[in-house]
């Protein structure tokens, strides 16, 4: 790749995580490089226009869907030899399943400064719009996020079987077109039929978001009968349904027969 005529930059390229789908989920800190921004790029394939809604009148907004990496890493490139703060507007949180690295090498290549700014993951959303916990004290304390293999291979030892027989809560992206292989991995880790498995169709997305409650026996059927085939957050867990469980183990933090700095224990 070659540096745009316009280098040397003036400016810096924000990566900001526009969260999962609603524009109201991004930060402050987000809209605020939006409303000060002199070009925006963002994905428009997963990103709501929306969240643009925010650019003052001057700024230069593109849509990235159908660019290669390098239109992308060129387009930020000359920006941002015309403009102090360029955003390149990402999905969910810039360090998931993003190109966030293979943007970044060749902008530090030409010399140019960016930074990042942390969004809302799908994950987040889909188990706020689920109302489930990740987590739950003496029954998990581990969250994996992963995805199963596809055009992308999966290094060694991380294949879904593999991540599964751990027993912990499960995040699986990009995955939603693949569900045999989501099934064929938690059977094999010993996962049985009964087991909850929660899909949630564009988290937090107005009017668009899809949730799903079914067990590893009926959550690909599911799925077909509700045409759900992209845009989609797999979570395998056995927190699911929690909130219906007759007991849960108390949080030792909020136990009064727990001490800790700020309160002791009482009878």
């Amino acid at each position: 790749m070659s540096a745009p005529a316009e280098t040397p930059a003036r400016g810096t390229v924000w990566f900001v995580g526009a969260g999962p789908g609603d524009p109201e989920l991004i930060t402050v800190k987000g809209r605020g490089l939006i409303e000060r921004a002199g070009a925006i790029l963002f994905a428009g394939s997963l990103v709501s226009e929306a969240a643009t809604r925010w650019a003052p009148p001057h700024c230069t907004i593109a849509d990235s869907k159908d660019m290669t990496l390098e239109a992308m890493t060129d387009w930020l490139a000359t920006q941002a030899a015309r403009h102090e703060i360029v955003v390149r507007l990402q999905t969910g949180d810039p360090a998931l399943y993003g190109t966030l690295i293979e943007m970044v090498r060749p902008l530090d290549a030409f010399g140019i400064p960016v930074a990042v700014v942390p969004g809302v993951s799908s994950a987040m959303a889909s188990a706020a719009a689920a109302v489930e916990s990740f987590t739950l004290p003496e029954v998990t304390q581990t969250t994996i996020f992963t995805r199963v293999e596809g055009r992308t291979p999966m290094p060694p030892g991380e294949d879904l079987a593999t991540l599964a027989a751990h027993r912990c809560t499960l995040c699986i992206f990009l995955s939603i077109t693949l569900m045999h292989r989501v099934e064929a991995g938690l059977r094999e880790a010993g996962w049985p039929e009964e087991a909850p498995v929660l899909v949630v169709h564009k988290a937090s997305w107005p009017g668009e978001e899809q949730i799903l409650r079914g067990t590893l026996a009926t959550i690909r059927q599911q799925c077909r009968e509700a045409r759900i085939n992209s845009q989609a957050m797999v979570i395998a867990s056995p927190t699911l349904g929690a909130r219906e469980w007759p007991e849960l183990a108390r949080s030792k933090l909020y136990d009064p027969r727990f001490t800790h700095r700020f309160r002791k224990a009482s009878a």
